[in-house]
């Protein structure tokens, strides 16, 4: 894709989407993005700073203490996502070609995703009528009533990271408007373009003024958001090392906050499970997104007996995998992010070899792409659980084999981590699948395969993060809770649509 093209995707590069309007920027700044499978620039963006933070902030503080928003009913603010999700799918494909440029992912990867995302948005339209926002209650003092109502947190300030832009900022935008929250989303430096997408989709559709305020920014300005005790709410999905930094601020000052973090997710092989199989489906999973996924499976935890029978396997299968331009429909997987990210993966991979794993296949730059930030899928046998690549998260399409013996170890070796974030149990014994399933500590398991779903909840134990993502509870953390102990019902009094607007 050239130059052009790219720039025509969006329309303000190189302005700030903030009450409702698209503002200067403070300083002449901009962040270049590069095309990880060219090495090319795809956009230039203008780059929020300080001050910039500071009046998103304002225009949502506004937007939420005065604004109409959180005073419409929770149908009236449900048409205007099902009015996001109908913008969403004619933007689609811009989506779809921005999202290979910024960070790798292919093009048929990422077209499917963004054909469905826009049912995120009216999933949680479709709660405006069911989920109870107001419940009646019985005091135990015997007078009255009690009625509890759950009202909008406040004042959201989003920070999604590179990776998948497009999903994380939608569940966390859906939730939070039907919620009749105000929000400031601060997008990646790496991957700015899905954000102004999202600013457009809001500016056609008449999203009110200051409810969606959308900056790129990098992260010493990022942090005056959270420190901004004018935002209520912090929701961020990113590395555990940042993650720990913003919950520490947010407690400082007793703000709420999401983190969904990062992951080093076990899959264990059961002894009764085809190893062939199991290869074949790791091998399927772990090409998505050139691996840089905090869900992906990156320990496969196999009976002692069968370890070099799976290597083998899940070698064979890796070798298969065609590396190349995301464009190209023929590729199975794309580059790494950023040549800082492929840095890193290397580094990695030294280190695991410096401790003894056993490099079966990978490990290195593919010999015929000698331009873009591309890494051969790698499989490491014989890895001690406790060494730095069976611990740390990579980030790559980087996978590690530990043998163990016994269900029971099994188990054990999962939990040996600072992670708990996802999981999958191979086993065709469903009684024995759930079983292990409920030994691990994490928060979302699969069977016979990476299994997640957003639309029933998503998040992790330990340092995986706080809270969840998708379902009613993605909903629920947007909402404070309010009780009122009244002398009389009001649904009798004044009609059941002053407390319960939905």
């Amino acid at each position: 894709m050239s130059k052009a093209e790219g720039a025509g995707i969006i329309q303000h590069p190189d302005r700030l989407f903030i009450g409702g309007q698209w503002t200067k920027p403070s300083t002449d700044s901009f962040i270049t993005v590069i095309a990880p499978a060219t090495e090319i620039m795809f956009l230039n963006v203008a780059e929020a700073k300080v001050e910039d933070i500071d009046r998103a902030v304002e225009s949502a503080r506004d937007a939420f203490d005065h604004g109409p928003w959180p005073r419409l009913t929770h149908r009236e603010r449900a048409d205007y996502l099902l009015a996001i999700a109908a913008e969403w799918r004619r933007r689609s494909d811009d989506i779809a070609r921005a999202w290979p440029n910024e960070m790798g992912i292919t093009y048929g990867m990422s077209s499917g995703s963004a054909a469905a995302l826009p049912g995120a948005y009216e999933y949680y339209a479709s709660l405006a009528d069911s989920f109870a926002f107001t419940e009646y209650h019985t005091p135990s003092d015997g007078r009255g009533i009690g009625v509890l109502l759950r009202e909008p947190v406040g004042v959201v300030g989003m920070i999604i990271p590179w990776n998948a832009p497009a999903f994380l900022a939608t569940f966390k935008l859906a939730p939070a408007l039907l919620a009749g929250c105000t929000i400031v989303l601060k997008c990646s430096p790496e991957a700015p373009a899905i954000g102004y997408i999202i600013a457009e989709i809001a500016e056609a559709i008449g999203l009110p003024a200051g409810v969606l305020n959308v900056v790129t920014a990098d992260r010493d300005a990022s942090e005056t958001l959270v420190r901004n005790p004018a935002v209520d709410k912090i929701s961020f999905t990113g590395s555990s090392a940042v993650g720990r930094l913003i919950a520490s601020i947010c407690g400082e000052r007793v703000a709420r906050c999401t983190l969904e973090l990062g992951g080093k997710s076990a899959a264990l092989v059961l002894d009764d499970y085809d190893v062939a199989i199991a290869a074949e489906e790791i091998s399927q999973q772990a090409r998505a997104l050139t691996g840089q996924v905090c869900a992906a499976l990156t320990r496969v935890i196999v009976e002692e007996s069968r370890h070099d029978a799976f290597v083998d396997a899940l070698s064979a299968s890796f070798k298969k995998i065609r590396v190349g331009d995301p464009f190209d429909a023929q590729t199975d997987m794309g580059p790494l992010a950023t040549a800082r990210q492929r840095d890193r993966v290397e580094d990695y991979v030294a280190r695991g070899r410096a401790a003894g794993a056993v490099l079966a296949t990978g490990g290195r730059r593919p010999a015929r792409l000698n331009r873009g930030y591309y890494f051969e899928p790698t499989v490491f046998g014989r890895v001690d659980n406790r060494s730095v690549i069976a611990q740390e998260e990579i980030f790559g399409p980087v996978i590690c084999v530990i043998p163990a013996r016994g269900d029971s170890q099994m188990v054990q070796l999962a939990n040996d981590s600072i992670f708990g974030l996802n999981a999958s149990v191979f086993s065709n014994d469903h009684a024995r699948a759930l079983t292990v399933s409920r030994g691990l500590r994490t928060g979302n398991v699969g069977q016979n395969a990476n299994r997640v779903d957003p639309m029933i909840g998503y998040g992790g134990f330990k340092q995986s993060g706080i809270g969840r993502e998708g379902g009613v509870e993605g909903l629920l953390s947007y909402l404070e809770t309010k009780v009122l102990l009244l002398e009389s019902d009001p649904r009798v009094t004044i009609g059941n649509e002053h407390l319960d607007p939905a």
